[in-house]
């Protein structure tokens, strides 16, 4: 039992630091994505295993709703088309899931977030990479030292844990809060 209450704790511990460190880059990160839906651009997300699936929930917050029923967002997950995955993987590399897909459908003034909770995964990296030779804004969210990833993204988020679980969480929820600001700012005047 104690070990269980232990975990939400920690959670809450961490989740806690981040927002400490992060909040104002919360708000800019917001601002750019709202700026980016207003000129009609697009934001990509894209990571490996629990990251690509918070990529797909997050994407699909965006096009769907979060709490308005207001004009659908243009948001794509990078992971969830297996047929382009699995063709870019077995003709190409794994390493290059994201990187061709970004050059497929990446545009000046998008947004790329790239999801890896180690910030090492290099087709992360290189999704990041061909983000930034297409003239796409880039956001990383990452934990621990924030590894490669930190040092190539134009904004960084940091979670300050090395247990994957707790950096998971604490993505989720900047996900969610980030839905919030924009749908907040772009759809509270509507009723």
């Amino acid at each position: 039992m104690e070990d269980i209450i232990q975990a939400f704790e920690t959670s809450a511990e961490v989740k806690n630091a981040f927002i400490r460190t992060h909040a104002e880059r919360v708000v800019d990160v917001g601002q750019l994505m709202i700026r980016a839906f207003r000129d009609s651009k697009k934001v990509l997300f894209f990571g490996n295993g629990g990251s690509a699936t918070d990529a797909s929930h997050l994407a699909a917050e965006f096009v769907g709703r979060y709490h308005r029923d207001r004009e659908p967002l243009p948001a794509l997950a990078l992971a969830t088309d297996m047929a382009a995955v699995t063709c870019i993987a077995n003709d190409y590399d794994f390493s290059d899931i994201f990187s061709r897909q970004i050059q497929a459908h990446g545009r000046k003034g998008d947004v790329a977030v790239a999801i890896s909770t180690s910030g090492n995964s290099l087709n992360v990296i290189r999704g990041v990479e061909a983000a930034h030779e297409r003239g796409l804004v880039t956001v990383g969210w990452t934990g621990a030292g924030g590894g490669k990833l930190a040092d190539v993204v134009d904004y960084c988020f940091n979670v300050p844990s090395s247990v994957t679980a707790r950096i998971q969480e604490c993505h989720i929820t900047l996900g969610h809060v980030l839905c919030e600001l924009i749908e907040e700012r772009l759809f509270g005047d509507q009723n």
